[in-house]
């Protein structure tokens, strides 16, 4: 995260600016810790899981999104932990400048939380999402202690959005819900169904496979024990006509007919 700087009013991107050069190199540090890597990674696995036949969005972790059309590095720039952009080009980016992609600043803004970072996301951060960049949906969550909090814009002004009986957070811009599970933060469908990531697709579908082998092999058995079972009574049969044609030569020796028994 970059230093705290003082919060500017929002303002429109003029055309007759001089902008600086959008190639811009994001310029974020690294995350605070292995927990916040994995958590920022997760929701972008499972978001690009879902949405991998779209091409009409961006989403991004730790990156920076230069906002200011008169300042390179040193002003008016901020790093989300997790965000996403709607209606626009799905491509590889540096950064994010917002004067290079038609004015557009983030639909949706998740922010995890930790001692360092928590009074500014709940606080300074709120404010400038909410006033400058104007995401419609804000959530910051907590992956130490949980908490999991989000915010809808209405009016200009952020609104706290209440949990569902599944205890979800619903994000209009997503058409998604998120929550917790396992402690971690993850996304679930508005029917309160779990957004797997890939690993676990691949997952679920080798146990889905390994099922069909186990049924496949049982039908095999199945099928074998049917055949030995057909082979025994054909054994019978042919012993029982034997046993019957040895009778019949018997009786012939004894001259007895033995159609007339």
């Amino acid at each position: 995260m970059t230093a705290v700087q003082k919060l500017a009013p929002s303002q429109d991107i003029q055309q007759n600016v001089i902008f600086p050069p959008g190639d811009l190199y994001s310029d974020e540090p690294p995350m605070e810790t292995e927990l916040h890597l994995r958590q920022m990674i997760l929701l972008l696995q499972c978001l690009e899981w879902l949405w991998k036949d779209r091409n009409d969005f961006y989403a991004a972790g730790n990156m920076t999104i230069y906002y200011s059309p008169r300042q390179l590095k040193s002003e008016l720039c901020r790093g989300p932990d997790f965000f996403v952009v709607l209606d626009t080009e799905r491509k590889a980016r540096k950064s994010w400048a917002v004067w290079e992609e038609d004015g557009k600043y983030p639909n949706v803004i998740v922010e995890i939380l930790s001692p360092n970072t928590a009074s500014i996301d709940k606080g300074f951060k709120k404010l400038l999402y909410q006033n400058t960049f104007r995401t419609h949906d804000y959530f910051w969550f907590n992956p130490y202690n949980l908490e999991l909090a989000g915010f809808h814009l209405v009016d200009g002004e952020y609104q706290p959005l209440e949990p569902n009986s599944q205890g979800l957070l619903f994000s209009q811009q997503l058409d998604l819900c998120l929550g917790i599970y396992e402690k971690k933060l993850r996304l679930f469908t508005t029917e309160g169904e779990l957004l797997p990531t890939p690993e676990e697709v691949a997952q679920r579908e080798m146990e889905r496979t390994q099922r069909e082998m186990e049924r496949a092999q049982r039908e095999m058995e199945r099928a074998q024990r049917e055949t030995q079972r057909a082979e025994q009574e054909t054994q019978r049969a042919a012993q029982e006509t034997q046993r019957a044609d040895r009778l019949a030569a018997k009786l012939r020796e004894l001259n007895i007919d033995p159609d007339t028994i």
